[in-house]
């Protein structure tokens, strides 16, 4: 393996890294037994959680789509896909 393979395995896996981190900071849809007690069912409460939750899955969306394109390059220069 030549050093841009190498450094693009690097960069592979911390990709790979951020986006596991980024799924999991995300909500789920069902809130569960939160839901019950209402929390924050205000309109400003509402409105300020679904712009973070609507930034977090565009990001999410970019760096799934940066690290599938990534993985397929790597695998064409590692020769496999050649």
């Amino acid at each position: 393996m030549n050093t841009f393979t190498i450094i693009l395995a690097v960069l592979d896996v911390l990709i790979c890294i951020v986006l596991i981190a980024l799924v999991i900071m995300q909500e789920g849809d069902s809130q569960g037994l939160g839901a019950i007690s209402g929390g924050s069912d205000t309109f400003y409460g509402k409105a300020k959680g679904r712009s973070k939750e609507v930034m977090l899955k565009k990001i999410t969306t970019g760096v799934a789509i940066l690290f599938a394109v990534l993985t397929v390059v790597l695998y064409m220069l590692a020769g496999r896909g050649a």
